[in-house]
């Protein structure tokens, strides 16, 4: 059993502590809002005051926040890195641009300490059941030290050097949006042709068109529920982060660029960073003329 500091104790940090002080660990959390760290001490976990605070002692920290930008303050804060025990390992499950995922992991070997990139998926529903998919980029003799610790919230495989586990999150990322974007059609069509979207749903399970986004965010979609689990506005940073890449190598990515914009339509013209991503159906709906 490892001593783990998770710092970005959110929607998706808080679940994956709990799993963390259910198979064993010791875990000290933190959070830029201190009433989600001491929202686990129930569960166990020692609440820290600093991020300095919770990764001393710590052989593991995993950061869970909001991006590159936020990921890149916390390993670059000296008294958080001088707060590190020799041979601490930084696991950033955090989803960034590979780019930034490269410098971190540069920074802290420098510092004489290992790094991880190790995004992952599967929402809160995946965070909570301890199954989310991890795709870990970094060394393998580092990942096989840490499996322990990944075994704890999800299934991690290693996918290659520094900066791999970023640009499998991207990959994923424009995945579900197109996924997300085209369940959204399928369910209008049903709704304004008169079946029943859910039996249709029961229809399709074990069939190719079967999938969880089918399951679950179709189901979020015909109930009008985008209450969040994957918030809108991270996956409009994902999707703006996979064209940024792909634009390194010469690549168009239409499908992927499609849905980057009709996001940045969800969130900065209707107000919708704050609601789950299977609300592109009301973008949808909108651009149909059938708004509220």
């Amino acid at each position: 059993m490892a001593r783990i500091a998770v710092l970005g104790t959110g929607l998706m940090g808080a679940r994956m502590a709990r799993n963390l002080l259910q198979a064993g660990h010791e875990v000290a959390a933190w959070n830029r809002s201190p009433a989600k760290a001491r929202a686990l001490a129930g569960d166990g976990a020692q609440a820290s005051d600093s991020a300095a605070e919770a990764v001393m002692g710590a052989d593991f920290v995993i950061t869970m926040l909001s991006d590159g930008t936020a990921t890149g303050a916390m390993i670059g804060d000296n008294a958080v890195t001088d707060a590190l025990r020799e041979g601490a390992v930084w696991l950033d499950m955090s989803s960034i641009k590979p780019e930034e995922a490269r410098a971190q992991a540069a920074h802290l070997q420098g510092l004489g300490f290992a790094h991880l990139d190790a995004p992952v998926s599967g929402g809160t529903k995946g965070a909570e059941a301890g199954s989310l998919a991890i795709m870990v980029g970094g060394e393998v003799a580092v990942f096989e030290r840490a499996a322990p610790v990944f075994a704890a919230m999800g299934r991690a495989v290693h996918v290659g050097p520094a900066g791999a586990g970023q640009l499998a999150k991207l990959a994923n990322q424009a995945i579900v949006a197109v996924t997300i974007g085209v369940v959204a059609e399928a369910m209008l069509l049903l709704q304004k042709g008169g079946a029943d979207p859910a039996a249709v749903r029961r229809a399709l399970k074990g069939g190719f068109a079967d999938s969880v986004i089918l399951q679950q965010h179709g189901e979020r979609m015909t109930e009008g529920n985008f209450q969040p689990g994957g918030l809108s506005k991270f996956q409009l940073k994902d999707l703006e982060n996979a064209m940024g890449e792909a634009g390194k190598y010469g690549l168009r990515l239409p499908l992927t660029g499609q849905l980057r914009d009709r996001f940045e339509t969800l969130c900065r013209e209707m107000d919708g960073g704050d609601l789950d991503h299977s609300a592109i159906y009301l973008e949808l709906k909108r651009q149909n003329g059938m708004e509220g």
